[in-house]
C-alpha cells in the first residue's frame, strides 16, 4: 500500500507535536560521586535512510568508541545502506534496521521497536534532535542515562560550528558526560568516516588508473543531485570548461556518475559508475579532490578522507558542509565561479 506523501507530512507533523517535549526535563543527568558510572553497552538513534544521513552518523560513532575503546554499540537506523558505512566498525554489535516504508511492512517495524525495549543498556543517544521516532525511542528504551539531543544554549554559545548536523551530538555527548563527572573533551570532532581499509584503497587506486590511464592527480566532479539541490546542465557545463582551462594540463577530471546513469555535462569527461558504496568511496580516495552539490555522495567522499568542495544554493551550509581533509561549502549564491577556482587551487596546489 502506498501512502500519500501528504500523509506523511501530516503524520510527521503530529509526531513531532507529540514528541518535542519528550525528554524535556531528563537531559541533565543527576552526579552522584557514590556511583561508578561505568558504559559498555551502547544504542544510537538515527531513523533516517538516506546515505548522507548514514554517514553524518559517523562521528558520534567515532566519538563514542574514543571514549569507552571496550564498548558494544547498537544502531537504530533505517534502511539497509547503514550496514556497508559501518562495515568496518567492529565495536557495532547489532544493527536494527527499520523498513523504509513502515506502512508496508508494519510487523518488522514494530519487531524492531520490540526488540530495542527488551534490551538494557548503559547509555542511549538520540543522534537527531529533529526525529520524532528518534525522541520517543530514547524514552521509551531500557537504559541507565540518556542523550535526548536538545539543543543546549550554553553549548550552543561555546561552539561557533555547533549548528553542524554530524557535530553537535558529539557536543552535546561531552557535555553530557561532564555531569557525570568525566573530564571535558575539548578535541576536535571527529570527521565523517567509512574506515576504508589498505586493501580497499589499494583496489581503488587499480579501478582509477584503469579510468584515467596515467599517473597524473585526479579531480573528480560529481553532477547530480535531488530537488532543487540540482545545478542545471548549462551550470555545469560553464563549471566543467573552466576546471579545463585550469587544471587539464596537470590533472585527470573525471566524473562519477549516479545509479540513473546521468550526466549533467553529457559525459564529456571519462566516467565511472558503481553500485558499492566502499568500492566508490576507494575510488573517490585516490582523487586529489571531490566536487560535488549538497548530496549523500559528496559526505562519502567526505567519509573517504578526501578534501571535498560541496556547493550549496538551496540548503543549509552551516549544518551540512562537508569539512576537515581540507574540505568546505561554497555557496553559489554569494561567491563566483573565479572565487570556485581559488579555492579549488588551494586545495590542489
Amino acid at each position: 500500500m502506498k501512502i500519500p506523501n501528504s500523509v506523511n507530512v501530516y503524520r510527521r507533523k503530529i509526531m513531532h507535536f507529540i514528541t518535542k517535549n519528550v525528554g524535556s526535563s531528563q537531559t541533565e543527568p543527576k552526579f552522584d560521586a557514590n556511583i561508578k558510572v561505568d558504559i559498555k553497552k551502547i544504542l544510537i538513534i538515527r531513523p533516517n535512510h538516506r546515505l548522507g544521513n548514514q554517514l553524518l552518523l559517523t562521528p558520534i560513532v567515532q566519538e563514542v568508541i574514543d571514549t569507552f575503546p571496550n564498548c558494544e554499540i547498537d544502531l537504530f537506523v533505517k534502511g539497509g545502506v547503514a550496514y556497508p558505512v559501518f562495515e568496518n566498525y567492529k565495536q557495532i554489535s547489532n544493527i536494527f534496521q527499520l523498513p523504509k516504508k513502515p506502512f508496508n511492512h508494519l510487523f518488522k517495524y514494530v519487531k524492531c521497536w520490540v526488540l530495542i525495549k527488551r534490551k538494557h543498556y548503559d547509555l542511549v543517544i538520540n543522534g537527531d534532535k529533529n526525529s520524532s521516532s528518534g525522541r520517543l525511542l530514547t524514552q521509551i528504551s531500557n537504559a541507565d542515562y540518556k542523550v535526548f539531543g536538545d539543543v543546549n544554549e550554553a553549548i550552543e554559545q561555546k561552539y561557533k560550528n555547533y549548528e553542524h548536523i554530524a557535530k553537535y551530538p558529539v557536543y552535546n555527548l561531552r557535555h553530557y558526560l561532564t555531569k557525570l563527572g568525566f573530564g571535558e573533551n575539548r578535541s576536535e570532532v571527529p570527521t565523517l568516516s567509512i574506515k576504508l581499509s589498505k586493501s580497499e584503497i589499494l583496489e581503488g587506486e587499480k579501478l582509477l588508473k584503469d579510468i584515467v590511464k596515467n599517473d597524473k592527480q585526479t579531480i573528480c566532479i560529481y553532477t547530480n543531485a535531488t530537488g532543487n539541490k540540482c545545478y542545471s546542465e548549462d551550470w555545469w557545463n560553464a563549471f566543467y570548461a573552466r576546471l579545463k582551462s585550469e587544471f587539464k594540463n596537470d590533472f585527470n577530471i573525471i566524473e562519477m556518475l549516479p545509479i540513473e546513469n546521468i550526466s549533467k555535462i553529457n559525459f564529456k569527461a571519462p566516467h565511472f559508475y558503481s553500485k558499492d558504496i566502499r568500492e566508490m568511496g576507494a575510488i573517490i580516495k585516490n582523487t586529489s579532490i571531490f566536487i560535488a552539490a549538497d548530496n549523500g555522495v559528496m559526505h562519502l567522499a567526505s567519509a573517504s578522507l578526501t578534501p571535498t568542495i560541496g556547493f550549496f544554493s538551496v540548503t543549509n551550509e552551516n549544518i551540512y558542509a562537508p569539512y576537515g581533509n581540507g574540505s568546505m561549502a561554497l555557496s553559489s549564491n554569494t561567491t563566483t565561479i573565479d572565487d570556485w577556482i581559488t579555492e579549488i587551487d588551494k586545495i590542489l596546489r
